[in-house]
């Protein structure tokens, strides 16, 4: 078990009030009309699953409810933060541990007709 730090209440508790959320900061098809199936599919399940540093979603479902964005070592369980999703998003984008779960989701497939 780990504790986590929810950003919202400024709570420290233990895992047990928390809810995993998925993979932080997917992106979401530019047209989502437009998709085709292949494309909706990887969007909805295809995610990284990479050992060591990993941002994730979490919800505080026994506290104040929100989701927040963790940088968490999957190897671990080591928490190296706990963020808002909007204070959380560029240092995503600056960090150089989460360069494989971004290239990830570059690799995936963002246009065709729907089937």
């Amino acid at each position: 078990m780990f504790q986590l730090h929810c950003p919202h209440c400024a709570a420290l508790r233990d895992e047990e009030e928390f809810s995993y959320a998925g993979q932080a900061y997917l992106v979401r098809p530019a047209q989502p009309e437009a998709a085709s199936d292949d494309v909706w599919g990887d969007y909805l399940f295809k995610r990284a699953n990479p050992k060591g540093w990993y941002w994730e979603q979490w919800q505080h479902t026994a506290g104040c409810r929100k989701v927040f964005a963790v940088k968490r070592n999957t190897a671990t369980y080591e928490v190296a933060g706990t963020w808002t999703l909007d204070a959380g998003k560029p240092l995503y984008l600056a960090d150089p541990d989460a360069a494989p779960q971004r290239d990830a989701q570059l690799a995936l497939p963002t246009q065709g007709a729907a089937a």
